[in-house]
C-alpha cells in the first residue's frame, strides 16, 4: 500500500470540510471552484491537483463517507440489531455536518438513493427466514420498506439536532428493525 503524504492528505480534508461548509449555506450548483478554493485558503489551481472539477470533489467526499460506513459493516453485523447500530449513530453525530447537508441539500439529491441502496444492500442479509414469520413477505418489499425507515429515522434525526443519544437512537432502531426484518 502506497503512503500518501500528510500534506496531500490535510489538503484534501481542508477542500472536503471546504465543501460542506459551503453547501451548508449554498445550493451546490452555485458553488464555485473559486468558492472552494476561497474557503479551503488555498489556491484555485490546488483543487485541480487533486480533483477535476467540484463534482469529482463531491463523490470523493461521499464515497469517503460510504467506505468508512462499509467498514463498519464487516464487524456490527455480528452483534445484536441494537448494539450494531451504536457505531452507526455515533458516525452520523460525529460527522454531522456532512449528513445534515448532504441529506437537506437540493444540490446532492443522489446522496440519499446512495445511502438507501446501501442500507438495503446491508440488510439484504438480516432478513429471518428460519422463524417462519417473514414466509410470505417479498423480500424486495421488507428491504425497501426496513432500508427506507431506517434512513428516514436518520433524516429526522439529524434534522432535529440530534435530540437523542446514538445509544437511544440505536436502542430504538433495533428494537424496530428487528421486528421488520
Amino acid at each position: 500500500m502506497i503512503k500518501v503524504d500528510r500534506r496531500i492528505l490535510k489538503t484534501q480534508e481542508s477542500l472536503k470540510k471546504a465543501v460542506i461548509e459551503l453547501m451548508a449555506v449554498k445550493n451546490f450548483d452555485d458553488i464555485t471552484i473559486q468558492d472552494i478554493a476561497d474557503q479551503a485558503n488555498v489556491n484555485r489551481g490546488t483543487i485541480y491537483l487533486h480533483y477535476q472539477d467540484k463534482y469529482d470533489l463531491l463523490d470523493k467526499l461521499i464515497e469517503s463517507h460510504m467506505n468508512e460506513l462499509g467498514e463498519m459493516d464487516e464487524w456490527a453485523c455480528k452483534l445484536d440489531w441494537s448494539n450494531g447500530l451504536v457505531p452507526f449513530f455515533e458516525y452520523f453525530e460525529k460527522n454531522y455536518l456532512f449528513f445534515s447537508t448532504m441529506l437537506a441539500s437540493k444540490g446532492a439529491p443522489s446522496f440519499r438513493t446512495r445511502l438507501l441502496d446501501y442500507v438495503m444492500g446491508g440488510f439484504r442479509g438480516e432478513i429471518d427466514r428460519e422463524s417462519g414469520r417473514n414466509v410470505d413477505l417479498n423480500e424486495d418489499v421488507m428491504l425497501q420498506y426496513a432500508g427506507t425507515a431506517y434512513v428516514g429515522v436518520i433524516e429526522w434525526w439529524i434534522r432535529n439536532e440530534m435530540p437523542y443519544p446514538p445509544q437511544i437512537m440505536a436502542e430504538q432502531v433495533g428494537v424496530l428493525l428487528e421486528r421488520s426484518l
